[in-house]
Parts: structure tokens; C-alpha cells; sequence
């Protein structure tokens, strides 16, 4: 098809609704405006320019990765099996503190390249460098709410404060990039890993600028006990206290919640994102995802970083989620199928406060294609299950994002993946050697 036409059909397949049922359906897009037109009868939908090829496949929304470290695909498998606080300051930290900006943009395009061929369209990216991840989002066509991580454990004080107003600076500066797909975010790494008085005095100024905050809370045991001992009051008071956990908001990981945390994130609607693969692998908890869905707390998922995953499928992650859910409650009906879907999808767009995760008319055009012709997806009793349970990022035929074409039969059009994946390789390799000839 031709990419550049104003309209274009995705002909002969089925569609997924809001709703979670499965029709069969045509869906016109309107590339121009980046919506979706029409969804229906493919008689009663008016002509297009252009057909994309829909058929024995499945229109879904594209997924949402809501919370990662999308450089960290340089990492990939350089350190595993280890508990968190070990894993980052023996191996994760020291790498990260040796790359340059080249490095974390080949990083992060490696990870978009992956997240494009998986069908995911719209991602949530903690890191730094981050002019050089907002440049990949405008190449690969994605959307994307970016924020510069903060840490100032182990920094003196003029250092610190650097820290937090190069996360306010970028996200006022990079807010509206790449022709308004990327949004941005005040993004402190966590409760114990900055200065108190600092996040007080940084997320007053994110609040008059508009901007909204993401950290990871409640991963580990490790991130609960000092603020209790310290303070006298769960992680969340404490983050509550400071002026955090508005609706805007969002939270990683909220592992080791209790009833009193879970109970203000309903009130305040803050957004928690789930990353099962990774709080599986860093044997970090099970997150309580049954009661946050019952108290009515909004739930989206990640993968995290791919040094903690090891991949970026939003697909595998579906998986997980629902099988961890279903473990941590001690009940199989916990995290249905449906609950998941809608977790990777509509969800995860409003918990970024993105658009995206429905397939309708007036909709942003972030769809993802499924190939339905395979063993692992027959017979079809059910395709929600097969989502939840069954489909791999391989089964991707199409993606498209804000109506534009980024991946047709597995082809992806707006990245290089030979030569994406030769440079992440050749600078993932040369900044390892620089970290270990520090030593």
C-alpha cells in the first residue's frame, strides 16, 4: 500500500472491540488525522485509497509497555540471577555510568525495533540522555512518555539538585516532541533513592509546570522497611505527604502494598504498572494486581528493562500477568483473560495519560495486526484467551501508530533492523569493556 495516502482500509479480518468481543470487521483509518475512521460491516464502510491486508488476522489496540528502561536492551543478558540491590550496584550501575549519548540511542532504538515488531505502539521510558530516546520515537513512530531518571544517592548536594532540575528541564523541553507523541514526565527513581527535601521542593515546581511524576514504589521489602523505620509510615503516606500520587501519576512495580496504600491509590487515582517478568526474576514479590483491580486502582503493565525481562514483549508480559495474578491471589479466576488485555491496552493508555488502547471510531489509529494461522492459536474458541495466553510477539503481522504504518508483514518500515541491531551490538560490547577495564 501506498504510505503516503489520506485514507486506507484494514480489510478481512475481525476486530476487537472495547468491549472485549471479537466481530468481524473492516477498519478505515485516516492516516492524515492518525484516527480511526470506521469500524464495521466492510459493505458499509465508505472507499479508500489503500487496503491493508487484514485477512485470517486479528485488529486489536497496539499494545502499551508502561513502564521500561528502553536503553537497557544494551544489557541484554550481561547480568542475571541476582537479587535487585546486588544486580544494579555490581553490574547495572557501573555499565550505565560509562555510556555515552551514541550508546543509549542505539539502545533505545533496538528496543523500539523490538517493540514495533511485537506490536506494541506506545511506551513509557525512564532513563537518561533523554534528547537521544525522543529522537528514536520520531524516527520509529511510536508514542512515548519520557522522563530523565533521578538518583541522588551517593551525590553531593549541588550535584543532586543538577539531577532533579535536568528531569524538570526535559520534561518542559521534550513535552510535545516528535509531532506531539512524546510526553514527558518528572521521573525520580524511587523514595529511597533521592534526597527527601528535594523531591518536596521538585515536585511542587513538576505541579505548577503541569508535568506529571513517575517513580517506582513498594518494589522490594528493601524499598518499604527504610521509609518505615525512618518515618514511622507506609511508602506511600510518606510519597503522599510529599505531594505525590495525583491522578496524573503513575507508580511502578507496588509489589509490597498494603490495604491502607492500596486504599489511597484508589482515592487518588494514581496508576500503578505492573511488571510481573521482571518482579519474578529479581524474586522481588508478587504484586497484589486482584485487590488493586478490586479497589478500582487504574493497572497498565511493563516489562521493564530488558536486563530484568529479558525481552520487551508486551505479549509474554500479558502472560505473565495473568498467571502471576491468579498465584499471588491464591484463586485461578484472578486476572481473567479480559482484565489482562485491557491491562496492556486501554489501561495502560490512560494510566500514561496516552492515546490509544481501543479500537473505535474517533480513536487514535495504534493497532497491532495478528497473524491468526498458527498451530498455537487454533482451534479459536476463544481469541481473548488465545491474547492472554496463547499469542507471541511472532504472531505480529502489521503495526500502526497515529494512523501511520510502522510495521507491514513484518517488514519494519520506519527502522534499519540489520543495521539497528549491528550498532546496539557492537556499542553494547564496547561499553561493557569500558566499565570492566575500570575496575
Amino acid at each position: 500500500m501506498n504510505e503516503e495516502t489520506g485514507t486506507y482500509r484494514i480489510a478481512g479480518g475481525h476486530v476487537l472491540r472495547p468491549d472485549m468481543t471479537v466481530e468481524r470487521a473492516d477498519v478505515l483509518v485516516d492516516r492524515e488525522a492518525g484516527v480511526t475512521e470506521a469500524v464495521g460491516d466492510p459493505d458499509d464502510l465508505p472507499g479508500a485509497e489503500a487496503t491493508l491486508d487484514a485477512e485470517d488476522s486479528l485488529v486489536m489496540p497496539g499494545l502499551v509497555n508502561a513502564h521500561t528502561h528502553v536503553a537497557m536492551t544494551l544489557l541484554r543478558g550481561y547480568a542475571d540471577d541476582k537479587p535487585l540491590d546486588a544486580w544494579l550496584q555490581e553490574d547495572i550501575w557501573p555499565v550505565e555510568g560509562v555510556l555515552e549519548p551514541a550508546d543509549v540511542r542505539a539502545g533505545a532504538r533496538l528496543g523500539v525495533l523490538e517493540m514495533i515488531q511485537s506490536g506494541t505502539t506506545a511506551f513509557a521510558d525512564m532513563y537518561f540522555h533523554v534528547g537521544q530516546v525522543a529522537d528514536v520515537v520520531a524516527e520509529a513512530g511510536l508514542r512515548a512518555r519520557l522522563g530523565h531518571g533521578v538518583v541522588t544517592v551517593g551525590k553531593d548536594d549541588d550535584a543532586a539538585r543538577a539531577d532533579f532540575q535536568e528531569s524538570l528541564e526535559v520534561a518542559r523541553e521534550f513535552d510535545g516532541a516528535a509531532d506531539g507523541r512524546v510526553r514527558t514526565a518528572l521521573m525520580p527513581h524511587s523514595l529511597t533513592t533521592v534526597d527527601a527535601d528535594l523531591l518536596d521542593e521538585y515536585v511542587a515546581a513538576a505541579r505548577e509546570a503541569g508535568v506529571p511524576v513517575h517513580l517506582h514504589a513498594n518494589e522490594t521489602r528493601d524499598e518499604v522497611a527504610p521509609i518505615v523505620d525512618e518515618h514511622g509510615q507506609r511508602p506511600l503516606a510518606f510519597a503522599r505527604e510529599r505531594g505525590l500520587l495525583q491522578s496524573e501519576d503513575f507508580l511502578a512495580h507496588g509489589v509490597h502494598l498494603d490495604e491502607s496504600e492500596i486504599e489511597v491509590l484508589a482515592e487518588t487515582g494514581t496508576g500503578v504498572v505492573h511488571c510481573p517478568a521482571s518482579n519474578m526474576k529479581l524474586a522481588s514479590g508478587m504484586a497484589p494486581v486482584q485487590e488493586l483491580l478490586d479497589a478500582g486502582v487504574p493497572v497498565a503493565l511493563g516489562t521493564d528493562g530488558a536486563a530484568s525481562n529479558n525481552d520487551l514483549s508486551m505479549f509474554d508480559e500479558l502472560r505473565d500477568a495473568a498467571m502471576l495474578g491468579k498465584l499471588a491471589a491464591d484463586d485461578a479466576s484472578a486476572v481473567p483473560a479480559e482484565a489482562a488485555v485491557e491491562m496492556a491496552t486501554a489501561d495502560g493508555a490512560e494510566v500514561l495519560g496516552l492515546p490509544g488502547g481501543r479500537v473505535e471510531a474517533g480513536a487514535a489509529a495504534d493497532l497491532a495486526v495478528l497473524d491468526l494461522d498458527a498451530a498455537h492459536l487454533t482451534p479459536r474458541h476463544d481469541l481473548v484467551s488465545h491474547l492472554a495466553y496463547a499469542a507471541s510477539a511472532a504472531d505480529v503481522r502489521h503495526t500502526v501508530c497515529d494512523g501511520h504504518v510502522l510495521m507491514r508483514d513484518r517488514e519494519v518500515l520506519t527502522l534499519d533492523a540489520a543495521a539497528t541491531k549491528r550498532e546496539a551490538g557492537r556499542r553494547a560490547r564496547a561499553a561493557v569493556d569500558r566499565a570492566e577495564d575500570g575496575d
